[in-house]
């Protein structure tokens, strides 16, 4: 069984709090630039067990009649077509989901930001979009020296060229679709126009790794890393923090890289830095929460493995990320652990050489361990699924839940029909033939019935998956891994 080793109740009520505190230590307004996923944050979940994916968004829904909604977009992201992989929606439309759900959620949405602007078409193109939809739209410049020429950005022709983002609640939380969208610039350059118009305003900043007060090489921290391999970023103790105040804390390089030239632009608007260090930035609570450490640090271990193998996926499909493993071996040799210890890994390779086929295993909640195995009517993420919801159920496993004979067809239509060269069933037609079988057999419906009992559990297979298998377990919330090994040898599916 998964133990719980975060308590999101008090993590809700504690965020909040500090949030509220932080907005009254400078009078007006707080702008909170925000980092990663508002909701949905499958990673924390992971690795801080008990943490829930929307905890963030119910946490900024104690504060929804004190805030608003700022997303901002990088100019040249939009150019550039820029992708959300996990997603596989551009930037641009991510805003549009972004601005959706958080309406749909009960937050408001101030309006949109463009950072980096100079003059992109395409940009243009998208402002006129969401304008025609009644969005409110500004646009800030790319301003030459930044973040470095001080004296310029402070000034009429740095942050004084870009359009003063018009807001009415006390607590601005700045968003993106991801990183590199300017979410800070976009807040400093705010707190220099309300400086101007005599209006009290600070900054924060919400991210919830590395979490500050765990050690450096705790596995929860190093799985941040791993997560974030692919930007090369690197957590290290805040030097600023522990000379300020002689207390050990952790930051990552781009925050204590960037502090100097933050503290120099918050004298240029001030007078005066209301900080002496990164961590004095952050309002992260999440370190105070975690009421099982070995809980956590176990979870972690397992996310670095997981991350480990969808970096070797990706290059296998042919991306350079080979830097990318590199790093995360090096992790998981910080963390003491190797790809063997996630025990889906040997089960599935064991299923594999004695079927001598592609096989697949999965972990259920009570720790154990189901295979299914390639055959001529299923493949074996299918085959795994269907033997996983027969021992969440207690159904016999010589139980026939799906006839034969209700394959066939599909089968027939597949090939002869829809051109697919592959006859056996993937993970999405088996539900559906099951969801068909049940509407006339008790024990397929009590099959269907076990599907919500999968979300959380660990599955892995030995070869690569396809496209359809990946979003299906994912719709299911099954931590899927593979080896990075294709079925067939081919240069083009």
């Amino acid at each position: 069984m998964t133990r719980i080793g975060f308590d999101n109740d008090k993590y809700r009520t504690m965020q909040s709090q500090h949030i509220r505190e932080r907005i009254a230590q400078f009078g007006d307004k707080l702008y909170l630039e925000f980092g990663g996923k508002l909701f949905d944050d499958l990673h924390a979940s992971r690795v801080l067990p008990g943490f829930a994916p929307d905890s963030k968004l119910k946490m900024l829904l104690q504060l929804a009649d004190q805030a608003e909604i700022v997303i901002a977009i990088n100019a040249a992201d939009i150019e550039k077509n820029k992708i959300r992989h996990d997603l596989g929606i551009t930037y641009d439309v991510d805003v549009l989901r972004l601005i959706q759900s958080f309406r749909d959620k009960g937050l408001y949405v101030g309006s949109v930001v463009i950072t980096q602007y100079i003059g992109q078409s395409a940009a243009d193109t998208f402002k006129s979009k969401l304008e025609n939809m009644g969005i409110t739209v500004y646009r800030h410049y790319r301003i030459d020296g930044y973040p470095n020429n001080v004296s310029h950005i402070v000034s009429e022709d740095g942050f004084g060229k870009n359009d003063y983002i018009e807001t009415s609640r006390p607590l601005v939380i700045v968003t993106a679709p991801g990183p590199g969208s300017g979410k800070m610039a976009t807040c400093l350059s705010q707190l220099y126009h309300e400086n101007r118009r005599n209006i009290k305003a600070g900054y924060a900043k919400f991210e919830t790794f590395p979490i500050w007060n765990l050690p450096l090489k705790h596995p929860v921290n190093l799985a941040y890393e791993a997560a974030t391999a692919d930007l090369n970023d690197v957590n290290m103790i805040d030097p600023f923090h522990l000379e300020a105040y002689g207390v050990t804390t952790v930051n990552y390089n781009r925050d204590v890289e960037i502090f100097p030239v933050l503290n120099a632009i918050f004298e240029g608007i001030y007078g005066k830095s209301p900080y002496k260090s990164p961590t004095d930035m952050g309002v992260n609570m999440a370190g105070n929460c975690i009421i099982d450490d070995e809980a956590c640090q176990e979870a972690s271990k397992q996310e670095i493995i997981r991350r480990y193998y969808h970096a070797l996926d990706r290059m296998a499909a042919g991306a350079d990320c080979s830097e990318e493993v590199y790093k995360i071996e090096l992790l998981m040799k910080q963390a003491r652990i190797s790809p063997e210890d996630r025990k889906v890994v040997q089960a599935a390779k064991d299923k594999a050489a004695l079927t001598h086929g592609p096989a697949a295993a999965m972990e259920l909640p009570d720790g154990r361990i189901v295979t299914g195995k390639t055959s001529d009517l299923l493949g074996a993420s299918a085959a795994v699924l269907l033997n996983a919801v027969k021992a969440l159920g207690d159904i016999p496993d010589e139980a026939q839940m799906i006839s034969p004979f209700s394959i066939e067809p599909i089968q027939r239509l597949k090939v002869g029909y829809l051109g697919s060269v592959n006859p056996r069933l993937h993970t999405d037609e088996v539900l559906i033939a099951l969801s068909a079988c049940a509407a006339t057999d008790p024990v397929a419906q009590k099959a269907l019935d076990q599907l919500s009992k999968l979300r959380g559990c660990q599955a892995h297979t030995s070869v690569l998956l396809s496209r359809v298998d990946i979003r299906v377990f994912q719709k299911l919330g099954v931590d899927l891994t593979s080896e990075p090994i294709y079925e067939h040898k081919k240069i083009y599916r």
